[in-house]
């Protein structure tokens, strides 16, 4: 009769203790697949996250990253001389300085005394004239066939040059963009009234001076004729 053999005569290993114990253990902590449960299972020695160093635990929490800083304004840029970014509008220019008003914007009798006779009475000392009197006065038009009640501002000029020579720039609307007339003698009576400086849209005083010149110089007056 053949002798009875122990498991390890056989081949066999016991199961030990813990590979008893193993399924049951693992059935009471293991997890439920229906919901999260928490499970007495020992862990590893980790530290707390919230009180770890995060320089030496790499499980620790790690602080909160500082907020975004907004870039600055369009208008923070362009105090800075920087460009603005695509779709902002650059800050507006700074006004332009107004220009000073024309000498011609004066009032008509301030402009012919203060920049027109002195302006004139060089023009014409230039031409070789020395002795050259200019006036301004509000005076009757005494041309035959022009007489007329009422005065009339007038430039005068005159000097000797082998008797008297004299010329009256009429202004009868008291205004250099209006109407203006012409006369000369030599010591005669007054040649006949003709317009003066019709065709120009605006007179300056520039034009108005050599206006004047011209017409002398072609009445030859002026020395170098």
């Amino acid at each position: 009769m053949a002798e009875a053999k122990n498991h390890n005569e056989a081949g066999e290993v016991a199961p030990s203790t813990v590979d008893k114990q193993a399924p049951s253990v693992a059935e009471e902590n293991a997890p439920s697949t229906n919901s999260p449960e928490a499970t007495d299972l020992p862990t590893a020695n980790a530290p707390d996250p919230e009180a770890a160093n995060p320089e030496t635990n790499p499980n620790a929490a790690k602080p909160a990253a500082p907020p975004k800083r907004e870039k600055p304004a369009a208008a923070a840029k362009d105090a800075v001389g920087e460009k603005p970014a695509a779709g902002e509008k650059p800050a507006a220019k700074a006004a332009k300085k107004e220009k000073a008003p024309a000498v011609e914007d004066k009032p008509f009798v301030e402009f012919i005394q203060q920049d027109y006779l002195p302006a004139l009475q060089k023009a014409i000392a230039q031409q070789g004239v020395q002795n050259l009197e200019v006036s301004f006065a509000k005076q009757k038009v005494s041309i035959k066939g022009f007489e007329s009640a009422e005065e009339c501002w007038q430039v005068i000029g005159s000097w000797s040059e082998n008797g008297l020579r004299q010329f009256n720039l009429y202004f009868p609307e008291e205004d250099i963009q209006g109407k203006k007339g012409f006369s000369c003698n030599e010591g005669k009576k007054p040649s006949t009234l003709e317009s003066f400086l019709i065709d120009e849209r605006k007179i300056t005083l520039d034009l108005l001076v050599f206006g004047l010149v011209q017409r002398l110089n072609g009445q030859k007056w002026l020395g170098r004729n």
